[in-house]
């Protein structure tokens, strides 16, 4: 018989909610605001940030990244209710993941944000101290309760077949897309997702086939260059249900991305109409070339070099952690032209065309050698280590023709690149949630199922607000995007949080399994060392929280 959570005798869900959650909304903005003013008057000097005292002062300005991640945070999923409210679509399960969501986030920011396992940002690191107002108060005593979350889980045991567990707001375009979507990931991955991980296998090229014809790599290429010219919360959509299915496929068109927002931010007009095209219609497979092994996140230090010759460029250096190299036809190459410059400055970004390679012989062009990088999760695409050795690469494949832009050329597409590892990271989660719910479910212990075990519950329904959460930071990023606004700061927040969120849905998800989720027969295994990842690329999750902090206190 299902369960009716608008019939239960005493609701959980406090009476006028929103109303609550607006009042404590002002206040953490106050604190943020009072944070970030005292933070800079500590690290400035002569009215400017220094770069010592920032460093010097480092936990506290990640700690401030996090409470204004936390801000941002409820404050989007405050505005996902008011949309649902104004659609008549908010719900007992939606208001649930309103409550819980902002009673355990403002009790985080009350009493220690988690920034990793081991480090909790505390308002007292950042010289505040918070008594909560009336609002606040009722939602940090009475939001995140064991009654709140056992009505979430058993609203969520009656909506098991639907995409994701509450109204997400978006429209009905995207819905569809969504909808298409899962239904690939259902049929054509997740049944085979977990083999390829044991087996340490290539995603094969059928999927690959499948995702160009339906638009994966062109989805936000504009329709004159042969993509669809869609939205980048369509691709957030995308991202997430296909990483959904399984990380390594979500993240098949991240390099397309990568690549067509190089091209089209920096290229030269034939470039564009060289090489989008093909990238859009899956026949060129980009993939990106920036980290090299003695530099990790600080790409201003670049040695690799690019020396012109009478027909072009000839490239010497080792480059690390490139996401599916060998069968790539070009890379978005990121090389020093100006021996003289020992920083960003003399760097430049070529568009270097390789012959892709098959397993026998996995980097056939002459002056590029290569070898593969054993990992413990992401391996569908596979990381290698390249070696460049008089590498040749044509002379009008120098994006944008100048030499010396290709530090800016990059950190144009870093804000596509941040919501896309978002959404990656909510599809991350939401297979999490998903497989442990089904585990708690079909598991008996001591004659019912695991799932009507309060401790095993809690656990599903913190993964379902928190997924929401960090679901709505990101189609926030998006937006911001797609109406011209500058969304870096919201984008590194997305990837900051759903990375976290990512993790900690893949941990407590093995958990539930107990000792079979240590067994790498169940895919959950894989789940968790897939989500592992989220925390470093694109950013490393201190480098993130420390660009954050900079952009807060410009």
């Amino acid at each position: 018989m299902p369960h009716d959570g608008n019939a239960m005798t005493q609701s959980p869900i406090l009476a006028d909610l929103q109303t609550l959650t607006r009042a404590a909304l002002p206040e953490v903005e106050a604190l943020f605001a009072q944070a970030r003013d005292s933070l800079k008057a500590a690290v400035s000097t002569g009215g400017k940030i220094s770069n010592h005292a920032l460093e010097a002062q480092q936990f506290q300005a990640h700690a401030l990244s996090w409470l204004a991640t936390y801000v941002e945070a409820l404050r989007q999923l405050q505005a996902w209710a008011g949309r649902l409210t104004d659609a008549g679509q908010l719900g007992a399960m939606e208001s649930l993941i309103l409550q819980i969501g902002f009673g355990e986030y403002l009790n985080q920011i009350a009493g220690g944000i988690p920034m990793s396992q081991g480090e909790i940002a505390r308002l007292s690191d950042l010289g505040l101290d918070w008594t909560p107002g009336q609002g606040a108060a009722q939602l940090i005593a009475k939001g995140n309760t064991p009654d709140a979350r056992t009505a979430l889980v058993t609203l969520m045991r009656d909506n098991h077949g639907r995409a994701t567990f509450g109204a997400t707001g978006l429209d009905e375009e995207l819905e569809m897309i969504r909808d298409q979507f899962r239904r690939y990931a259902d049929e054509k991955v997740i049944p085979f997702a977990h083999d390829w991980h044991l087996k340490d296998q290539l995603i094969p090229m059928e999927i690959i086939t499948d995702l160009a014809g339906m638009g994966v790599f062109g989805l936000t290429i504009p329709e004159e260059f042969g993509g669809f010219g869609l939205s980048k919360a369509s691709m957030v959509v995308v991202s997430e249900e296909l990483s959904r299915g399984y990380i390594g496929v979500g993240s098949l068109g991240t390099r397309s991305e990568i690549a067509a927002e190089l091209i089209l931010c920096g290229g030269t007009p034939e470039q564009k109409a060289k090489w989008l095209p093909g990238i859009a219609s899956g026949e060129i497979l980009p993939t990106a070339v920036f980290t090299e092994p003695n530099t990790g996140s600080d790409l201003g230090s670049l040695r690799t070099r690019a020396t012109r010759t009478a027909d072009g460029w000839e490239v010497t250096g080792n480059k690390t952690w490139i996401t599916h190299a060998a069968r790539t036809h070009v890379m978005t190459l990121l090389a020093r032209t100006d021996p003289d410059t020992t920083d960003y400055r003399g760097l430049s970004m070529f568009l270097a065309e390789k012959t892709p390679g098959t397993d026998e012989a996995p980097f056939p062009t002459p002056g590029m050698t290569g070898g593969e990088i054993e990992v413990l999760g992401y391996r569908g695409m596979k990381e290698y280590e390249l070696a460049f050795d008089g590498f040749k690469v044509d002379a009008d494949n120098l994006l944008g023709g100048q030499p010396g832009q290709g530090f800016k050329q990059l950190m144009q597409t870093f804000e596509s690149a941040r919501i896309q590892t978002g959404a990656r990271a909510i599809g991350v989660a939401q297979s999490a949630l998903e497989t442990g719910m089904q585990y708690a479910l079909d598991r008996q212990q001591f004659g019912k199922p695991l799932i009507d075990f309060p401790r095993i519950s809690g656990k599903l329904a913190m993964m379902a607000v928190e997924v929401m959460i960090a679901r709505q930071l990101t189609y926030y990023s998006a937006w911001q995007k797609d109406h011209g606004h500058r969304c870096d700061l919201e984008a590194g927040m997305a990837k900051l949080l759903g990375a976290r969120v990512a993790w900690a849905a893949a941990d407590n998800a093995l958990q539930i399994h107990g000792g079979n989720g240590f067994a790498l027969e169940y895919k959950i295994s894989r789940i968790l060392c897939d989500a592992r990842i989220l925390n470093i690329f694109e950013g490393a999750a201190e480098i993130q929280a420390q660009v954050i902090a900079r952009r807060l206190l410009d």
